[in-house]
């Protein structure tokens, strides 16, 4: 956006408390390894939630250009596992489950990280492929949402990848890119804020991918309308705190907001034109995203200009909620 005025800010809608589905039984645990952040939900067996947590841990830190998972980052990584078994252990977690996705399915010395993880955790840790992990963020993302008029499509921009989800009809369908935020960031931009040449060169990569998750995906092609986007994970819903003019992160006004195409185009182009200092001065930006908000707040500019979506909900609930209610059902 040129200029001094503000970018568009995102409406919002009321809900009801967030719950999942219930399920007899004791405590389950939800833990998701990113590429960007480790994450733990711990639900009560009535599907309400007990215990939240986000820990950036940059897993994937250095994958796409090494093929190999940093030793720093996996020490980092299990050592908050341990810290979220602990946790499980606290609160009485009767079953519980850990997926891994982007940074260890292209690692080279990803099973060593499986394994350690497996140990901090005290149960298995599973590597999910790309299309499951679609699944499982749809599950989360549309838990007490009512059914849409035209098809459903859910976007999740993490760290290493961003998954597209489509459901019409009840059939659910999904396609995985490489193109999250920390790998376009490491991939594309290398200078503080990045040059003209770097972002146009990422929003072409950006294009490319959206194109091939068409001939993968023909149902893409050709959208049933209103579709009804839904947007998730940090880059996204951090866009939607900005977009809302937050002074400091509120999950529950973030939650079912609605960013307009206009906002996403006016803040992903404020983003790329402010240093990463400038940045970090933005109380609803977390330290371990200020370095790639911009990547992934051009992954959703462009998928909603490519499919000429006007608006996405923002969703607070994702794969994490999708793994829980796994074990819930």
């Amino acid at each position: 956006m040129v200029g001094g005025s503000e970018p568009a800010a995102a409406a919002h809608t009321d809900d009801p408390p967030e719950r999942v589905s219930p399920t007899p039984g004791g405590p389950v645990g939800a833990l998701d390894c990113g590429t960007n952040s480790t994450r733990l939900l711990v639900c009560d067996p009535d599907g309400i939630t007990r215990v939240r947590l986000m820990r950036i841990t940059r897993l994937g830190q250095g994958v796409d250009a090494t093929g190999d998972l940093d030793q720093a980052a996996i020490e980092r990584t299990v050592a908050v596992l341990e810290e979220y078994r602990k946790i499980m252990d606290d609160t009485g977690v009767q079953k519980a489950r850990l997926v891994t996705t982007s940074a260890v399915r292209d690692a080279r010395n990803g099973e060593a990280f499986l394994r350690a993880a497996s140990e901090a955790v005290g149960f298995a840790a599973e590597l999910i492929s790309g299309e499951e992990e679609g699944r499982l963020a749809y599950a989360g993302a549309t838990a007490g949402l009512g059914a849409s008029t035209g098809d459903d499509m859910v976007v999740d921009i993490g760290g290493g990848s961003t998954e597209i989800v489509l459901q019409r009809d009840g059939i659910v369908e999904a396609y995985s890119m490489n193109i999250g935020c920390v790998r376009l960031t490491e991939r594309f931009l290398a200078h503080d804020p990045a040059n003209d040449s770097e972002l146009a060169a990422m929003h072409s990569f950006i294009t490319e991918s959206l194109q091939q998750a068409v001939v993968a995906l023909p149902v893409l092609a050709n959208l049933r309308r209103p579709t009804r986007l839904l947007g998730l994970a940090g880059s996204v819903t951090t866009v939607a705190a900005l977009a809302l003019g937050l002074e400091t992160y509120d999950r529950d006004a973030v939650h079912h907001s609605i960013l307009t195409k206009e906002a996403v185009a006016q803040w992903s182009a404020r983003l790329a034109r402010e240093p990463a200092a400038e940045r970090a001065t933005r109380g609803v930006i977390a330290p371990g995203r200020v370095d790639v908000i911009v990547g992934g707040a051009s992954v959703l500019d462009d998928l909603m200009h490519f499919f000429d979506l006007d608006a996405c909900v923002v969703s607070e609930t994702d794969i994490l909620d999708g793994i829980a209610l796994s074990l819930l059902a």
